[in-house]
């Protein structure tokens, strides 16, 4: 089974596919980790993650340790992941990861383009999103509780920014596939969420089965 779990950031995608993909006993990739990690290297590098060669050269070379670091969360990392996934180059160098990763022995993947590009056959399509004002509150937290001292309004102007450049992006832009759940969880908690987005996955796979549909 493959699940596709789409959405903006913080909206709680991947806490929700990690959680899911326990649950289910599937693999879990997180691929917006892998933009980071090429944005990531790009700048260690002295280049820019707007650059569509140092961008692909640092796609084409990336190893599993480079999205296993532990400074991919920051508001650097998270503007040059922007930059480097709206180079077609670079997600053309991402996409059969992905797919391996996928095929392989199932899985749950979360990102931008999931259930439109990487997995549009993917067995279940969550498209999971939040109000602004909830989803920067969530990313603020989370980066006070790292020690980050960046505002509130700071984190919602990055995030707002990050929302139009992957919404008007012309490689795989962010938009719900036409057959994915819409899932708002501005007004759950992680648990909530987690709950309902489990019974809605069994229920879609339960009535796939009962079709004859594989999963």
């Amino acid at each position: 089974m493959i699940i596709a779990i789409d959405g903006p950031a913080a909206a709680g995608k991947g806490t929700l596919a990690r959680r899911i993909a326990a649950a289910l006993g599937l693999p879990y990739l997180d691929t917006g980790l892998l933009y980071r990690a090429v944005g990531r290297l790009v700048l260690e590098a002295g280049g820019d993650p707007a650059d569509p060669v140092a961008a692909t050269a640092a796609a084409r070379t990336l190893r599993a340790e480079d999205f296993a670091r532990g400074d991919l969360r920051d508001a650097a990392a998270s503007k040059a992941a922007s930059q480097v996934a709206s180079i077609p180059e670079v997600r053309a160098a991402l996409l059969a990861f992905q797919r391996r990763f996928g095929n392989e022995n199932g899985a749950v993947l979360d990102g931008r383009d999931i259930g439109t590009i990487i997995f549009p056959a993917a067995d279940i399509k969550l498209f999971v999103t939040a109000s602004l004002a909830a989803r920067a509150g969530r990313r603020h937290a989370e980066l006070r509780a790292k020690g980050d001292e960046m505002t509130l309004e700071a984190v919602r102007e990055d995030l707002a920014a990050r929302d139009e450049a992957d919404a008007r992006r012309a490689a795989a832009p962010l938009v719900a596939a036409a057959d994915a759940i819409l899932f708002d969880t501005t007004e759950m908690d992680a648990d909530a969420a987690f709950s309902r987005a489990l019974a809605l996955i069994k229920a879609r796979a339960g009535s796939r089965a009962l079709h004859g549909e594989h999963l």
